[in-house]
């Protein structure tokens, strides 16, 4: 389905950094998503999603988590799009 969705996603890029970028989804599946960037990747390297929630403050309900936890995810697929790198990504454990 066509979504966006603010991520953090860590991983190491195409020169080898280790980074934590915030990023979007541009469309989303149970097992894999389209995500859009600005650094390039290595092909088939590891990510680990994060998605950002508000602060447990602002809900009524304390108890839930400030973030989901990390979805493992690697890189199927890569291209650039102008300034935008457009990320093809196979989660490592469909979402429920």
């Amino acid at each position: 389905m066509r979504l966006q969705i603010p991520l953090f996603v860590r991983g190491t890029d195409a020169a080898g950094e280790a980074f934590l970028d915030l990023i979007k989804t541009l469309d989303i599946s149970s097992t894999g998503a389209l995500l859009a960037g600005s650094r390039p990747m290595n092909a088939e390297a590891a990510l680990h999603l994060t998605i950002p929630a508000p602060s447990p403050v602002s809900w009524s309900y304390s108890s839930l988590p400030p973030e989901t936890p990390p979805i493992q995810a690697r890189i199927r697929r890569q291209e650039s799009s102008g300034e935008i790198q457009l990320i093809g990504v196979e989660f490592v454990k469909p979402l429920d």
